[in-house]
Formats: C-alpha cells, sequence, structure tokens
C-alpha cells in the first residue's frame, strides 16, 4: 500500500509454541522452580513486564493502540502522558528509567558513552533482593546493565544465566531487528525462565522514524504493527498473573530526529496494567519520566534506590 515492507507484519498465530535449541547456541538449562521470596508489609509486590518501545510518540502511539485504549475505556488499565526528561536520547533515557535519576546526575548524557551504569537501577535491585532479571533488548541496554565494554555480536547476543545485573538476555545488534522477533525472544526468556523482571525492548519504530520522519506512514506503520503484537500477548500475560508497562524513552520529530525539548521529541505514552494501579485516563497533565524507576520498584516489591522520586504522580491502589 505504502511501496515498503517494513518489518514485523508476519508474527506467529500462537506464541511460545517452542523453541529449537539451537536458538541459543547450547544447551536449555534446566528451567528455574519458583522461590519464596520475602514480601515486606504493605508492598505491592508481582512479576512485571516492562515493554519500552524506543521513539514511540504519544499521539501516534495513543492513534494506534487500539487494544490498550480500550483496556483504559474500559477502566482495566491506567494511561498516563508523560513528559520525558532530557535529552530526548536513547541511551541516557534508558539510564533514567531504569534509575530514576536525570542525565545531569547519571552522566550518560549521550549515546556515545558506553560504560555501565554507576547506579542503583532496576536490575540491580532486584538482583540484590534475590529477584530474577530478564531482558530482549537493544545492546546498548547490554552494556549498561549486563556485560561491560562494546557489545560483541558473536560473543554478546545470548546471555543466559548471566553474571551482570540481568540474569538471563537475549540482545539484538540491528535497529531493523523485527518486533515481532523481539517479542519471541520475550516469550521464550518469560516461559523459560520465570523472570521477576522481563524487559521487551523493540527498536522498529525507531528505525523507521529515523528513515522517514515520525509523519510518515511507514513510521505510523511500526506503531500499528508492534501495537498489534502487544494486543496479542497481553491477555495471555494477564491470565498468567503478570503486570505490564508500556511506554517509551522518548519521541520523535518530522525530520527523523530526537534529543531536544520538542513536545514531538520527548512526550510519550505509559500504560499501567496492574490491580496495584488505579484505573482510567490521567493524561490531562504531564507527569515525569522520573516515575518510572519508582513505580517498577513498587510494584515489584522493591524499596527505591536513594535518588529516586519520592512522591509518585501515579495513582495506586491501597494493595
Amino acid at each position: 500500500m505504502y511501496g515498503f515492507d517494513p518489518p514485523g507484519r508476519q508474527f506467529p498465530a500462537v506464541w511460545g509454541s517452542g523453541i529449537p535449541p539451537w536458538l541459543a547456541g547450547r544447551p536449555f538449562p534446566a528451567p528455574l522452580l519458583p522461590e519464596e521470596k520475602e514480601r515486606e508489609k504493605g508492598v505491592i509486590l508481582g512479576k512485571t513486564i516492562l515493554v519500552l518501545l524506543d521513539a514511540c510518540r504519544f499521539d501516534t502511539g495513543t492513534e494506534n493502540a487500539g487494544y490498550l485504549e480500550h483496556l483504559i475505556d474500559e477502566r482495566k488499565g491506567a494511561k498516563y502522558r508523560v513528559r520525558g526528561e532530557l535529552p530526548s536520547m536513547s541511551r541516557p533515557m534508558y539510564e533514567t528509567s531504569f534509575t530514576g535519576l536525570p542525565s545531569s546526575v547519571h552522566g550518560i548524557t549521550g549515546n556515545q558513552i558506553y560504560r555501565p551504569s554507576r547506579f542503583p537501577n532496576i536490575f540491580s535491585l532486584c538482583r540484590e533482593k534475590g529477584l530474577v532479571t530478564a531482558a530482549a533488548a537493544y545492546q546498548w541496554i547490554s552494556e549498561l546493565y549486563s556485560r561491560p565494554g562494546r557489545f560483541d555480536p558473536m560473543r554478546d547476543r545470548y546471555q543466559l544465566q548471566g553474571e551482570g545485573d540481568i540474569c538471563h538476555g537475549i540482545f539484538y545488534y540491528e535497529d531493523q531487528y523485527p518486533d515481532s522477533h523481539l517479542l519471541g525472544d520475550g516469550e521464550f526468556l518469560r516461559e523459560r525462565y520465570q523472570p521477576d523482571f522481563l524487559l521487551l525492548h523493540s527498536m522498529n519504530i525507531d528505525y523507521w522514524g529515523h528513515q522517514k520522519g515520525s509523519d510518515s506512514p511507514e513510521y505510523a506503520q511500526a506503531v500499528a504493527l508492534v501495537m498489534e503484537q502487544i494486543a496479542q500477548l497481553l491477555p495471555r500475560w494477564q491470565e498468567e498473573g503478570w503486570q505490564v508497562v508500556v511506554t517509551a524513552d522518548h519521541g520523535m520529530d518530522r525530520f527523523g530526529i530526537h534529543g531536544g525539548p520538542t513536545e514531538e521529541q520527548r512526550t510519550i505514552p505509559l500504560y499501567i496494567f496492574s490491580a496495584a494501579a488505579v484505573p482510567g485516563r490521567f493524561q490531562e497533565e504531564e507527569i515525569s519520566q522520573l516515575n518510572l524507576a519508582p513505580l517498577l520498584c513498587r510494584l515489584l516489591g522493591l524499596p527505591p534506590a536513594p535518588g529516586m522520586r519520592e512522591g509518585l504522580e501515579v495513582k495506586l491502589t491501597d494493595l
């Protein structure tokens, strides 16, 4: 229709139908058994999936997230309008998302800073409390939280039973890696290892935004495709007791650029599907992106790290 064929259109009719052993390039370890974990009184605790849609603008995400918007209409979830931190770039906002700190504090001020995180983050906080973490994500997540140093595609793609803050990771290194494959990687990690915290980080929206700009049909189609795939998986996740958060790191402008302070580059959606969240639309006013890390801590039953925002702008129940 548009003279292009963005990746990700075809995806399995039944997810989790089994992945052959050669996918990981090594024998599968035995599945992990659920562990009894200490639950602090009055703290919400539950397995949580974070879907991070790289470069998904608030308006384009809203226009193409039909099933998620339906759940909000039915008061089966909560939606917020988030004002992203600056610079509205990927690596700085990954660190902000997982540490709850602005770039002037955590020091990842641009995409060309390759060092690992130096601050407590969601992955390290989980590790400290004996929780299992997993990520199907872009290579920069590995560099920040899993294996220090520059990502080596031949060595670092599969990090199962890893030694970093991410216990089990499958990392891709090409921006056009299909979102359908990324979600399949995530389902493998979820079903095999039953992590307490799972990151699913897609890149096709960002890829098409840079190629064609955010006003292009390619960009909108990339958003629509991944939202359709999330809609296929979300009911299963919820039936199995998972809390799900869907958001972005930054937006994109019509020139295929992000990094600055404009609304197009920094305004992103936040969907929360959890009994811990008061349902409804809360998008009349923007909330800070600094809410994400402490929100995830609350959902996971973790005490927030020093420096994280204390007063959440997200409305939670008294569960």
